[in-house]
C-alpha cells in the first residue's frame, strides 16, 4: 500500500468509527505503530483528523440535526404502527423511559391513561402526557437543543444516574447490522442515549425500514445491548442472520 493509499485509509477508518487507538490502525494498515503516528502527524497538518492520546478522531463535521416537526412527518404512517405496537408491550405500574424521536412522540399522543411513571428528555412526550391523571411524568432537565424539543448535555446525563427503569424506548438514525451498532447524528443526543440504555432492563429499538443500513456520525450502543427491534417491514434473510448472532427479538408490523 502506497503511503497516500494508506492516508486515505486512515481517515476512512477514523470517520468510521468516530475515533481509533494506534493499535487498532497498525493492525488494519499492517505497517508498525512509529509508521502510523508518523502518519497521524502528517493527516493532523493536513487538517484531516485530529490527534487523541494513544491514536486520533475523526474532524468530520457533525450531520445537523432535522427539525422535529420535519421529522414529525417523514414516514408518519410507519412511525405511529410501531408506535402502536410499542404501546402493547406497556403494562400498569411500569417505569419506562422515552426518548425524544417522533416515534416516542405518537407512543405518548396514543399512550392510555393508565398508572405508569414515564421518565423523558423530550418536550413532545411531556407535553403529550401532562394531560394524563394516572401518568406520573419526570423532565431530564438539560440543555434545551430546540431542533428535537429536547433536553440534552450534562446536567440530562447526570439526571439519569439517578433512575432505573423497566423498560426503554428509543429511535435513532441509523441501524447498521454489520457492524452491530446504532448511531445517531448529533454526538449531544448520541450520549445521553448511551446513558439511557445503561437505566433499562429491557431497551426495545423503534427503527423504521429507512433506517437500516446507515451509520450515522456518532455511535450510541451496539445491538448485544438491545432486546427488541419493532419494524415496520420484514427484514431480508441476510439482515435477519445478522440480527440472530445479537439475540434480537424482531417483532415487524
Amino acid at each position: 500500500m502506497l503511503a497516500a493509499e494508506r492516508y486515505d485509509r486512515i481517515v476512512e477508518l477514523v470517520n468510521i468509527k468516530g475515533s481509533m487507538r494506534v493499535s487498532e490502525l497498525s493492525e488494519r494498515c499492517r505497517v508498525t505503530e512509529e509508521t502510523i503516528r508518523r502518519d497521524l502527524d502528517r493527516l493532523e497538518e493536513a487538517g484531516r483528523l485530529r490527534r487523541s492520546h494513544g491514536g486520533a478522531v475523526s474532524v468530520r463535521e457533525e450531520q445537523p440535526e432535522i427539525p422535529y416537526r420535519i421529522r414529525e412527518t417523514t414516514h408518519a404512517v410507519e412511525k405511529k404502527r410501531i408506535a402502536d405496537a410499542a404501546l402493547a408491550l406497556i403494562v400498569p405500574g411500569d417505569r419506562i423511559l422515552l426518548d425524544a424521536s417522533t416515534t416516542a412522540g405518537y407512543m405518548a399522543a396514543n399512550m392510555p391513561d393508565m398508572p405508569l411513571t414515564v421518565l423523558t428528555n423530550s418536550i413532545q412526550v411531556a407535553t403529550e402526557l401532562s394531560s394524563r391523571d394516572n401518568i406520573e411524568v419526570i423532565s431530564t432537565g438539560g440543555q434545551l437543543a430546540a431542533r428535537s424539543l429536547s433536553f440534552v448535555g450534562p446536567l440530562a446525563e447526570r439526571s439519569l444516574e439517578t433512575y432505573h427503569v423497566d423498560k426503554l424506548f428509543l429511535s435513532c438514525k441509523g441501524v447498521h447490522l454489520e457492524s452491530g451498532s446504532i448511531s445517531e447524528s448529533n454526538e449531544l443526543q448520541a450520549r445521553l442515549k448511551q446513558k439511557m440504555v445503561g437505566t433499562a432492563d429491557q431497551v426495545i429499538l423503534l427503527a423504521d425500514a429507512s433506517k437500516f443500513g446507515l451509520r450515522a456520525f456518532a455511535r450510541v450502543t451496539g445491538l448485544d445491548t438491545v432486546h427488541t427491534v419493532i419494524t415496520d417491514q420484514p427484514l431480508s434473510e441476510e439482515q435477519i442472520s445478522l440480527c440472530s448472532a445479537y439475540h434480537l427479538l424482531i417483532r415487524t408490523v
